[in-house]
């Protein structure tokens, strides 16, 4: 029923208020920019393009500019190859490095030396490791120090009332 209110006032008077709106004043537009198609400023800005500026040329004069190229030492066959050495780890399919830099390690001889050095700490110290891998010394004391995978702590229940675990 409101909508029927509605639609009816909103058609009352409908055609005096459209001829209201249409004899209103409209507001006048904005002046134009004049055009530059008007053939005596493009002729002078041609002319002034073709002009040369005595100045600009005397301080371009004064620019020295003095290049050479490089000098490329090229010897054919004497390119030298970062030092490798064979990985200690083999069997891993697809996942197998077969070369090593110097001076790195792959993740499986990581955790080979890791576990190793967990189980026999008097015999893969950190100068036998240094050694056997080409590393520095500083860096197997970080490796053994803060890379840590296989510690793992199980702490007891503090009450017999906890849950135990299946």
């Amino acid at each position: 029923m409101g909508a029927r209110v509605t639609r009816v006032l909103s058609k009352f008077n409908l055609e005096n208020r459209a001829h209201q709106e249409i004899a209103k004043a409209k507001p006048t537009p904005a002046p134009r920019h004049p055009t530059t198609a008007v053939q005596d400023n493009t002729g002078r800005f041609q002319e002034e393009i073709k002009q040369k500026d005595e100045y600009l040329h005397t301080l371009l004069k004064e620019v020295y500019v003095d290049s050479r190229d490089p000098t490329m030492h090229v010897n054919k066959g004497t390119k030298k190859k970062a030092e490798h050495r064979i990985s200690k780890i083999a069997g891993l399919g697809h996942l197998d490095i077969q070369t090593v830099p110097k001076g790195k390690i792959s993740i499986a001889e990581a955790l080979f030396l890791l576990s190793n050095h967990q189980r026999s700490p008097q015999t893969w110290t950190e100068q036998k490791i240094a050694e056997e891998y080409s590393l520095e010394l500083k860096d197997v004391a970080d490796l053994l120090t803060y890379f840590i995978p296989f510690a793992m702590e199980i702490f007891p229940p503090v009450d017999k009332k906890a849950v135990k675990p299946r």
